[in-house]
């Protein structure tokens, strides 16, 4: 009898713990996806570039709305609905990438994505199941900190400026890995609590609060559109903005809040490693060589880290 990988990967676990892995993979491979868009158009800002992916993020979703509304299933959040969308979006689009662009501007880009980099470890030790023993843990925790080490390694801390400007960037970057670790807590809890809400029509909720927002993103650190506009590949720049606004901003959302929902939050978080080891492989594809030894080795322990922490949670 042939056995398909789908069933040989969920051996073993229940239905909808592995509906939620794989929905948690999806997102971590759609949100690699980020890592290769600024080196297909590199004289736009990242944050131009941000910007552009959460309005057509903001667009589809609501013109998947108004689908939905011309097929008479059309739904409006409440007031306090529309708020919570509006504050975690806040959390975990704009004013997170917000305060990362701060943090990147002040002491470059190296330290503040060693420092992001560490919001699985704090998802996993902030959201662990109360039945869930902390010994448990330890070997997914010490894998993937090993990973991130390697990782460490492989940078170098001290670009960017020095000084004063160095610690005003390192507290930028940790206010937004704080805002990145709210959002996955506050949003898994909103998800439990509301289940009447399915993680498509909150995925569109988000989606129009993260558009809103970008415009104000906009507003503080975007270019001038007319400039933009006037660019011989603008054509490319909103292409790139379409496909990342639908597919890591979109779809990565629907696929985040599936995994959100089925699984615990340590578990999800454990998850989020996997978005540092698809960018690698969109990475490597696009520069056409291997990877060196070390972050070899630190993709291997990030696999091996959520293997382990699968099984801890199982």
């Amino acid at each position: 009898m042939t056995v398909s990988v789908s069933e040989r990967v969920s051996v073993g676990l229940p239905p909808g713990m592995a509906v939620g892995i794989a929905a948690g993979l999806g997102a971590g491979a759609f949100w690699g996806s980020t890592f290769i868009a600024p080196l297909l158009v590199p004289q736009y800002s990242n944050t131009d570039l941000t910007v552009g992916r959460y309005l057509a993020s903001a667009l589809f979703a609501l013109g998947f709305l108004l689908f939905t509304g011309l097929r008479g299933r059309f739904r409006l959040p409440t007031a306090r609905q529309a708020l919570d969308a509006l504050g975690l979006s806040v959390l975990g689009y704009t004013g997170y990438y917000l305060l990362l662009v701060w943090a990147i501007e002040s002491a470059g880009a190296a330290l503040p994505a060693l420092i992001i980099g560490t919001i699985p470890l704090w998802l996993m030790l902030l959201g662990k199941p109360q039945h869930l023993r902390w010994a448990a843990l330890v070997p997914g925790l010490l894998l993937t900190a090993g990973g991130l080490a390697l990782m460490m390694t492989q940078s170098h801390p001290g670009d960017g400026s020095g000084g004063v400007q160095r610690w005003v960037g390192l507290g930028w970057a940790v206010l937004a890995m704080a805002s990145w670790t709210a959002f996955g807590l506050l949003n898994a809890r909103w998800l439990r609590r509301h289940p009447e809400v399915d993680s498509t029509l909150w995925a569109n909720w988000l989606g129009v609060a993260a558009g809103v927002g970008s415009l104000a993103l906009w507003v503080v650190a975007g270019s001038d559109v007319r400039e933009l506009a006037a660019r011989p590949d603008f054509g490319l720049f909103v292409l790139v903005c379409a496909v990342t606004g639908i597919g890591a901003a979109w779809v990565a959302s629907v696929l985040w809040n599936v995994a959100s929902r089925r699984l615990s939050t340590s578990l999800a978080g454990q998850l989020i490693v996997s978005e540092t080891v698809f960018a690698l492989v969109y990475a490597f594809a696009w520069d056409g060589h291997w990877p060196a030894p070390l972050q070899l080795l630190a993709c291997v322990l990030f696999v091996v880290g959520i293997l382990a922490s699968i099984r801890a949670h199982r």
